[in-house]
């Protein structure tokens, strides 16, 4: 396996990126690439050190907007977290697409992910949160708005219950969508049979929030690696913070799951910033360019690289095909 090593810049080189399709002025746009102005949310200033290829998409993030109202049982109300600064954050890492999820905040109101959609173009695509009083029309809207899944957020109580799993995968299965879940492992494990026979591919949340020091001796590990194997589920590199005991600037511990991942399935692994980082766990703000840094250690390879942040996305969320 080749080492990345030609993809590697400084932190202090020129910042790649896009801000095609997009609404806001070329003036934030040189602001944000310039680094005038502190990213909020995020720790550091410094740019990846491994250069992301092009087209690279960062699979998790969330959007908040006080235009929007929280759901009445919401239990995370995180300040504003405007699209227009997650674009100076996309710009500083150098990637170029995204995927936004709807967070539990807003329970089954897609309305701010939507808004945020619309100011981010076709660079992005969305991930929604519906219950089983979803209309057909509605899930064809969304879809025609470029939402691509819908997400049970069972770790945090709202909107959602295992129970609806099965019957709206049944539902969003004809429109070649996926079930996003974030889960506790344990809730992973006991549901393993419920995957198992989903008609739409599952996409694990956070590295299936493995516990730590368990790591890949907890159950829900290998429930998650034999999804994978046969090529049912997805799991992201995202939210590292939640679950290590080690913390930065190695979180190693949290880093052997995600390389097992990556060696077992490769082509079935995704990585998400999770921005703006509504759980952050015991160690504060990360800092987003450290993250994206260790997922390309942790690949290894420069193809393998490509394939987390490229050709993934490309074919879990229907982006154009690249070269």
């Amino acid at each position: 396996m080749a080492r990345i090593g030609a993809s590697w810049i400084s932190r202090r080189g020129l910042l790649q990126g896009t801000a095609a399709g997009l609404v806001f002025s070329s003036a934030l746009s040189v602001q944000a690439a310039a680094g005038e102005e502190p990213i909020p949310y995020t720790a550091g200033t410094e740019h990846p050190k491994h250069k992301a290829p092009a087209h690279a998409c960062d699979c998790h993030f969330h959007i908040y907007n006080a235009r929007f109202s929280a759901a009445p049982n919401a239990s995370l109300k995180p300040p504003d977290a405007l699209a227009s600064e997650y674009l100076r954050l996309r710009q500083r890492l150098g990637v170029e697409r995204g995927i936004i999820v709807t967070p539990s905040t807003y329970g089954t109101d897609n309305s701010c992910t939507l808004d945020a959609m619309a100011q981010l173009g076709d660079t992005v695509r969305g991930v929604a949160v519906v219950d089983t009083s979803v209309t057909d029309a509605e899930l064809k809207r969304l879809n025609d708005r470029g939402v691509r899944g819908i997400r049970f957020n069972i770790a945090r109580a709202g909107a959602t219950t295992v129970e609806m799993i099965e019957p709206l995968a049944r539902r969003i299965a004809d429109f070649g969508w996926h079930v996003q879940v974030h889960m506790a492992a344990d809730g992973i494990a006991e549901n393993a049979t419920l995957f198992g026979r989903l008609p739409v591919p599952v996409v694990f949340d956070h590295l299936g929030r493995i516990p730590q020091p368990d790591g890949m001796k907890h159950p829900a590990f290998a429930v998650i690696n034999r999804l994978l194997g046969e090529g049912r589920a997805w799991v992201k590199i995202s939210s590292l913070y939640q679950d290590t005991k080690i913390g930065p600037p190695s979180y190693s511990d949290v880093g052997q799951v995600a390389r097992a991942y990556i060696e077992a399935a490769p082509e079935r692994v995704l990585w998400g910033s999770d921005w703006p980082h509504p759980s952050k766990g015991a160690y504060g703000t990360p800092d987003d360019a450290l993250l994206l840094d260790l997922a390309a250690e942790w690949a290894g390879s420069d193809e393998i690289w490509h394939r987390i942040l490229v050709g993934n996305p490309v074919t879990l969320y229907g982006f154009p095909k690249t070269a």
